[in-house]
């Protein structure tokens, strides 16, 4: 079941204890490239510069009440993850190691180190990666921190309760599905506020599986290919949060490496706002389908996070 207003709320005062609500802002000159009036939830001016903080926020501060004298934690992740749960677990003293894919993003990993984690690359991709932290949380005594947990959702949801609170007339909400608390945070927040606001999920093209899962109403492993947009690298879904979505969504929109490079230039020219592929992704379903969409529509694109390398982003830059 996902988290309803009461707990949400609650999520809330936990999150606003550490960081200020994030904007949501409607770009003229983005209205114009779409055809329609679109409100960018700001979730990249985070100080993780990404919107899982407030699940990590909510989620260690639920553990250290259940688990008082915590040896440390451990989790897997491509680095918004482990990100938000360094940054709550240094607020709270927790000793946390943080597993991720060798190749990982390099600035990412920086990150993730200044704030205080243990990093170790290990397995080609999150799905490996994952498994090693299982087996180092088992052999160590941590707690492993999951990808999808009903505290993570709640965090999350806090974001989306902002949106739809300050723009209720939004029609269509584009979300992107990486491990799935994304998604099941906007359906929970759109249901706790009574809404009939249409929800897009929006997969990679090179990591179809919450796609094909959500056709087959089961989970499926799909390969992953995706170079541009890691947060939604996605090999096998998860099934509780898959449960959560079946039947909920309006549909799962899947969008390429061009397509989501296209968004990302976008919104800088557009804008001025730095988003990496996962964060670009909503964009770029919005793009994809605004041909479909009522002439008028006002959709809501939540740009969930900036953290791209330099390096990445300047080649993605120089495109068309």
């Amino acid at each position: 079941m996902l988290p309803d207003l009461a707990a949400i709320e609650a999520a809330a005062a936990v999150v606003y204890r550490a960081l200020p609500p994030t904007p949501q802002f409607a770009w003229p000159l983005l209205d114009e490239k779409l055809g329609l009036r679109a409100w960018i939830k700001h979730e990249n001016h985070l100080p993780v510069g990404a919107f899982k903080v407030r699940g990590g926020l909510v989620y260690m501060e639920a553990l250290q009440r259940r688990l008082p004298g915590l040896k440390g934690v451990i989790a897997a992740t491509r680095g918004n993850h482990g990100q938000s749960i360094a940054f709550a677990a240094g607020r709270l003293g927790i000793p946390v190691t943080i597993v991720v894919p060798e190749g990982n993003s390099r600035e990412k990993n920086a990150a993730m180190r200044a704030l205080g984690a243990t990093l170790i690359e290990q397995g080609e991709d999150f799905f490996a990666c994952r498994l090693h932290a299982l087996d180092l949380a088992e052999r160590q005594g941590l707690h492993m921190v999951p990808s999808y947990h009903n505290d993570l959702v709640a965090g999350v949801a806090t974001g989306y309760l902002e949106l739809l609170r300050a723009q209720p007339g939004i029609e269509v909400l584009f979300v992107p599905i990486g491990q799935g608390s994304g998604i099941c945070a906007a359906l929970a927040a759109r249901d706790a506020l009574g809404l009939a606001t249409r929800i897009v999920g929006v997969v990679s093209a090179h990591a179809p599986a919450y796609l094909h899962s959500y056709q087959a109403g089961r989970c499926l492993e799909a390969p992953v290919s995706t170079v541009l947009a890691d947060g939604l690298a996605c090999r096998a879904p998860d099934p509780a949060s898959l449960k959560a979505m079946l039947g909920k969504l309006e549909a799962i929109v899947a969008v390429t490496d061009d397509e989501v490079a296209r968004a990302m230039r976008l919104y800088f020219r557009t804008t001025h706002n730095l988003a990496e592929g996962a964060g670009a992704a909503a964009l770029a379903a919005a793009l994809q389908l605004r041909g479909r969409l009522p002439a008028g529509c006002t959709i809501g694109l939540p740009l969930t996070g900036a953290n791209v390398d330099a390096s990445l982003f300047a080649r993605v830059l120089e495109g068309p």
